[in-house]
């Protein structure tokens, strides 16, 4: 069973400490799925994890020690399900990761930054596509990133009414015309997955799935034909269809993008490969206060399918457990990264803790608003940089990247005397 909890510890045993993030592990125990910190009050830190008590040991080893020198990498965090004013849409932070990855020789960001359903801004060859988990694992020392020529992808397609089949099939076979994508196999279930929104005390969006067993054999039957990839579309149930349409008018959270966490969770942390969720087909019943959307969610309302940016997204997505004779163009570690960039409001996250602990930098953006609100203020983080926008954080990186001190290039610039 997967449940959604949260854990309330005392700010004074956590904040200030040099690895918060793996005492926070420790407190919040093993089958821990994903968590974050959501709320930080005067005197407690609250943190939101999603738990499937079926979930098998990780068996992951440090891998921190292991260097792949001459490649900078940055990585372009955008949560999903907490409203990001740039990335909580359908796609709409794009441009600035493109901006981003100018600044270095890799950018890691997450699929939801890139993904809008028919459409997907993943223009640059140097982005990279991770799903939660390998992001994760990846901050966390755990894994390398191992940068494929090309992945083989299989399909879960929960069982629908057959017009919804064939447009998933149409989407797969444009996917292969048009963009040469390698889709070697697709699985239809026999039952529901049952993926359901879950909306959580911090305003952020989670979720739960009712039967992952109908998902774990269909990965399963999909591995022993040889895929290293897996994309999952599915129909999500118990969404709030007045917040929905409030979303597609600039105002609300999107409610669909912490379950479709929760189920590439499941998948990567199970089988060691790289993951994505896309609804089977987007919703439309609901009431608009205007037929034109907010600008960053028409992606999404523009498409009858969620489905072919994720196929797009994965064909280059990073393996943490390349398969014998896979063939690998590059391979990237944490000692690689120079800087990570993150919304000023959400500063709790797994990526964010771990830079800390580790002493990279971390680029605060201010204008990218949250539901969120924690803060480096509330968290005491101390290897935080704050800027204003994404403008502001590509130059910071070129700065970073270019060993040149941030101090000599703002004014008044202090003068030393003896």
């Amino acid at each position: 069973m997967i449940e959604n909890v949260q854990h309330r510890f005392k700010k004074s045993g956590l904040i200030g400490k040099p690895f918060p993030a793996r005492e926070i592990e420790g407190l919040v125990g093993e089958r821990v799925l994903r968590w974050y910190i959501g709320q930080v009050t005067e005197d407690e830190v609250v943190v939101e994890a999603t738990i499937y008590k079926q979930q098998p040991d990780s068996n992951l080893s440090q891998v921190s020690n292991q260097f792949y020198p001459g490649k900078s990498v940055v990585l372009n965090i955008v949560p999903t399900g907490i409203g990001c004013s740039v990335g909580g849409f359908a796609g709409d932070a794009a441009p600035a990761t493109q901006l981003l990855a100018a600044t270095a020789d890799y950018l890691v960001t997450n699929p939801n930054a890139v993904n809008a359903s028919d459409f997907i801004g993943l223009t640059d060859r140097n982005v990279i596509y991770a799903d939660g988990y390998s992001l994760d694992s990846f901050c966390r020392g755990l894994v390398n990133l191992h940068l494929p020529y090309s992945n083989r992808i299989g399909v879960i397609i929960e069982r629908a009414d057959d017009w919804k089949l064939d447009v998933v099939f149409n989407i797969i076979n444009t996917v292969r015309a048009v963009h040469g994508v390698n889709i070697a196999n697709c699985v239809i279930t026999e039952e529901p997955i049952g993926g359901r929104c879950i909306e959580n005390d911090s305003g952020a969006f989670v979720g739960t799935v009712d039967n992952p067993r109908v998902i774990f054999d269909s990965c399963e039957k999909l591995m022993k034909m040889g895929v290293d990839a897996i994309a999952i579309t599915s129909s999500i149930q118990d969404l709030p269809l007045d917040r929905y349409a409030s979303h597609f008018d600039g105002a609300y959270p999107n409610p669909v993008g912490g379950v479709e966490a929760v189920i590439s969770y499941l998948v990567t942390s199970r089988y060691r490969v790289p993951s994505a969720h896309a609804p089977l087909i987007n919703t439309r019943d609901i009431k608009l206060t205007n037929n034109i959307v907010d600008a960053r969610g028409a992606g999404e309302f523009a498409s009858t399918s969620g489905l072919a940016c994720v196929l797009i997204g994965l064909r280059k997505a990073p393996q943490i457990n390349p398969q014998t004779g896979s063939r690998v163009s590059d391979i990237i570690n944490v000692n690689n990264v120079f800087a990570i960039v993150v919304p000023a409001s959400c500063l709790g996250g797994i990526p964010t803790l771990y830079a800390q602990s580790l002493g990279i930098p971390i680029i605060a953006v201010e204008e990218n608003c949250t539901v969120l609100n924690v803060t480096q203020e509330k968290m005491g983080l101390k290897n935080v940089i704050q800027v204003r926008n994404y403008p502001e954080a590509a130059g910071t990186l070129l700065a970073l990247n270019k060993g040149i001190s941030l101090q000599s290039i703002k004014r008044p610039l202090e003068t030393y005397r003896y």
